[in-house]
C-alpha cells in the first residue's frame, strides 16, 4: 500500500477512536450517561495514541500537527452523522483548509 494511502488510513482510524473516546466522556459528563461509558472511552483513547505512533514521520510534533487537520474534518463528520447537525459552509471551508494544511505539513519535501 502506498505510504500516502496507509497514512490516510492511520489518521482516519485515529480520528474515529479519538472522537469516540472523547464522546464517551462527553456522554457521561454532559448527557448523564452511565459512568461505564468511560471504559470504552479509555480504550478508544489508548488506541488513538497507539495509531498515531504508526504514522511514518520522524517527528511526533509533525505527525500530531498533520493529524490536527484530519481531526477537524472527522469532527465535522461526527457533528453531521452522530449529532444530526449538518455542517454549514464555514465548517466545510474550514475543513478543506485544514486538510490542505495537513497535507502540506506531512507531505512537503524536506531538506535533510
Amino acid at each position: 500500500m502506498p505510504q500516502t494511502l496507509s497514512t490516510a488510513f492511520i489518521f482516519i482510524a485515529a480520528a474515529i477512536v479519538e472522537i469516540a473516546g472523547c464522546f464517551a466522556f462527553w456522554a457521561w459528563l454532559k448527557q448523564g450517561k452511565s459512568i461505564f461509558w468511560i471504559a470504552p472511552g479509555f480504550v478508544s483513547l489508548v488506541l488513538f495514541a497507539y495509531f498515531l505512533t504508526l504514522v511514518p514521520s520522524d517527528h511526533a510534533g509533525r505527525a500530531y500537527a498533520a493529524y490536527g487537520g484530519i481531526y477537524i474534518v472527522a469532527s465535522l463528520f461526527w457533528l453531521w452523522l452522530a449529532e444530526g447537525q449538518v455542517p454549514d459552509r464555514w465548517d466545510v471551508t474550514g475543513g478543506a483548509i485544514a486538510i490542505l494544511a495537513a497535507c502540506i505539513i506531512l507531505f512537503a519535501p524536506r531538506s535533510a
